[in-house]
């Protein structure tokens, strides 16, 4: 006769990890409730506030005579032709400073991403003048390099031609001159070691093994660069582009401290031109009109610009 036994008890299993309940989660949230408020009060009730603004025929000259004309003010932002002046400078602007800079930057980066004596110091350098103040740096190009009786081009100009035999060089008024150009070389310094900072992590964040592996196969430094590291850096090319679009099309400080939009408008940007509006015209309508159409495209190309950066986090995260 056999006894039956019970089976062993077995412990039961760990219980994994608890999900917070909804209760819990707004307790965690509650200590950014504050920061939250001051956000919204800072930047959304300021944009509702020039929302509203935009759709009323505001003069202040005329205090009396405010009243609400709906779309009009938006229909003269986009058929006004010194608005659509300012358009097509600020497009020439921000494209022109934006490409110089991502190919300046590109260059620099390949350069300092090579092992060589004092390349910390190369590097800090090369950072520097991004970190010069907008105004600051405008006034060193305006007075220090392009000025026409001791700025620094034309006091190498007249260097190099006394080298030649010639008594003296030409006095050129480079901001009279060549107004766009002017302010176009003095962003492009400024914003090439951002477009190299940029660049220079996406050339560290290269898998070794993968330039490896081209080297023994015996492919050229030129072939490795434009098969392997160029699609690399795609996504750290577009985000230098999308961010420096962001912040160059808001450009102001360069146009007013080195040119104040002229000569004849050459130079007048959409920020300039919204500036000139509001306190030469005293146009308030039309002025926050014009704001939220540039902040409107300025939030389109950040789209872009948050979902390149989240891709490049997806990225990592993958390896």
């Amino acid at each position: 006769m056999t006894t039956l036994t019970a089976p062993p008890k077995t412990a039961p299993p760990p219980a994994g990890p608890r999900t917070p309940s909804g209760v819990s989660k707004w307790r965690r949230r509650i200590p950014l409730l504050p920061a939250l408020i001051f956000t919204i009060v800072v930047t959304q009730l300021p944009f509702v506030a020039t929302l509203v603004i935009s759709t009323f025929r505001w003069n202040i000259l005329r205090p009396g005579d405010r009243h609400f004309t709906g779309l009009s003010n938006y229909t003269f932002v986009f058929t006004d032709d010194r608005l659509r002046t300012a358009v097509l400078n600020t497009v020439v602007l921000t494209a022109s400073v934006v490409l110089i800079s991502v190919l300046l930057g590109l260059g620099l980066a390949v350069l300092l991403d090579r092992r060589f004596p004092g390349r910390g110091l190369a590097r800090t350098l090369l950072i520097a003048p991004f970190l010069v103040m907008p105004v600051a740096a405008s006034l060193l190009w305006k007075h220090a390099i392009y000025n026409p009786d001791y700025g620094l081009l034309n006091g190498t100009l007249n260097t190099l031609y006394r080298f030649f035999g010639a008594d003296h060089g030409p006095t050129v008024d480079w901001v009279s001159s060549y107004p766009m150009p002017a302010v176009v070389v003095s962003l492009v310094w400024q914003w090439t070691p951002f477009m190299m900072l940029i660049i220079l992590a996406g050339l560290q964040a290269q898998p070794g093994d993968v330039l490896e592996a081209a080297r023994v196969d015996g492919a050229s430094a030129m072939a490795t660069f434009r098969h392997i590291t160029l699609p690399h850096l795609r996504q750290y090319l577009e985000l230098g582009i999308l961010l420096g679009t962001i912040y160059v099309v808001q450009t102001f400080d360069a146009v007013y401290t080195i040119t104040q939009g002229g000569p004849g408008s050459r130079t007048t940007n959409l920020p300039y031109e919204i500036y000139l509006t509001m306190f030469r015209k005293y146009e308030y309508g039309e002025a926050a009109a014009a704001g939220v159409v540039v902040v409107l495209g300025s939030i389109v190309i950040a789209t872009f610009a948050l979902r390149t950066i989240a891709s490049l986090f997806r990225q990592e995260v993958s390896r």
